[in-house]
């Protein structure tokens, strides 16, 4: 049993704030929180526990990224160069690039050459504090790479101490060799079958977009998953309005993704229903997208935000669960506290979980110590990395 002393911790209990216990403590027993609060008053039974004195630290919970793609082969920063001279996400993938690129990338990548790359990029998100990380599938559109994608998913987190939530995203893009309705019913739905039967995934999503999918074949996706008893999300209305947010409240989804182009017929829907709106201000910012997600309507409307990286190799390739809460502020008027709730108890209900997100008797001892002395300094920095420790299951 340790005892943690001296130091400012942001509970994240206040449903508007941090939740912030200055001059705190917290006990850890095993993997979990059994005590937090002022130092002065440390009940008797934990008075006498090895103390570990954080030396005035901020302390929060361990971060999570609830939307990441950090599973594929290859790179495309060509495209990148391209958006620049001219060439817009629609046009670059009817030419043939986008999602589809890397498709090709990662089938021919061997599931060793996935992993290391991957357990880089999840090495560079635990260096900034972030304890639980959703990855999805979606660069294979085959059953083969699809599941070799979810299995390499499940050995990050063998190989590092990091939880990590598997999304099966078969319906992520139409592969070259057929068409969408033949793809749904013939590919994505028997190896979301597979993926279960193998205890590979967790939960499913699908990319409801012009160049992607439409509503009745995600529709069936979203019913195979329900016959598994997986919980579902969607990528929605993220180039266009294609009525994605609505068919995700209809199936008691966890999160709509992106919602640029939300409307506030959406957001009273998802506030209905309690789903997450999970924004990301990285692939805004790469795409240099114009249209901005309905922020104050969410915000009135108190729906859940959370915050990702959305960490992938064409519209977001950001590396920083940091960055991307200073984006979410910069670029869509989030306050530094709602981003940091968009980054702990807001992400971890947009992937189901309980345990975790909070600082509170009963959660997961999963924390990061920051070289901080206010919680805005962790939104409010660019390019800077004040961690100081993770502690994860109690473990520093």
């Amino acid at each position: 049993m340790y005892l943690f002393i001296n130091s400012l911790v942001a509970t994240m209990q206040d449903p508007t704030g941090y939740g912030l216990v200055h001059d705190g403590a917290i006990v850890i027993d095993d993997k979990n929180i059994v005590w937090v609060g002022h130092i002065d008053d440390i009940p008797q039974t934990y008075a006498k526990s090895e103390q570990i004195n954080l030396e005035g630290r901020l302390v929060t919970p361990a971060l999570i990224d609830c939307h990441s793609h950090i599973i594929f082969g290859g790179n495309r920063a060509h495209e990148f160069e391209m958006r620049l001279e001219g060439q817009n996400y629609e046009a670059i993938a009817k030419a043939g690039g986008g999602i589809i690129s890397t498709v090709t990338a990662t089938r021919e990548a061997t599931e060793d050459f996935l992993l290391a790359n991957a357990l880089i990029r999840a090495d560079a998100l635990i260096a900034e504090g972030v304890g639980t990380l959703e990855v999805k599938s979606g660069y294979g559109l085959d059953q083969n790479t699809e599941l070799k994608m979810l299995t390499v998913a499940r050995a990050i987190a063998q190989q590092r101490p990091l939880r990590v939530k598997a999304t099966f995203l078969g319906a992520h893009a139409v592969p070259k060799e057929t068409d969408a309705d033949t793809y749904i019913d013939e590919v994505c739905i028997p190896t979301l079958q597979a993926a279960h039967e193998a205890g590979l995934v967790d939960a499913v999503d699908g990319f409801c977009e012009t160049i992607a999918f439409d509503k009745a074949q995600i529709a069936r996706v979203f019913d195979a998953a329900r016959v598994l008893n997986l919980p579902v999300k969607l990528h929605a209305e993220q180039l266009s309005h294609m009525g994605g947010t609505k068919l995700a409240t209809h199936y008691g989804a966890l999160s709509a993704d992106h919602l640029e182009f939300a409307t506030q017929e959406d957001v009273v829907a998802m506030a209905s229903t309690g789903l997450v709106a999970v924004l990301l201000p990285g692939a805004f910012y790469t795409l240099q997208e114009t249209q901005k997600p309905p922020v104050s309507e969410l915000r009135a409307a108190r729906v859940p935000i959370a915050i990702a990286t959305d960490w992938n190799p064409g519209s977001s390739p950001l590396g920083s669960i940091l960055l991307a809460m200073n984006m979410a502020c910069t670029l869509f008027g989030l306050t530094p506290a709602e981003a940091l709730a968009g980054t702990t108890k807001y992400a971890a209900q947009a992937l189901g979980l309980k345990d975790c997100g909070y600082i509170a008797p009963g959660f997961s001892a999963d924390l990061a110590i920051w070289d901080l002395e206010n919680p805005a300094e962790l939104s409010y920095r660019i390019g800077q990395n004040p961690l100081h420790s993770r502690i994860y299951g109690g473990v520093m």
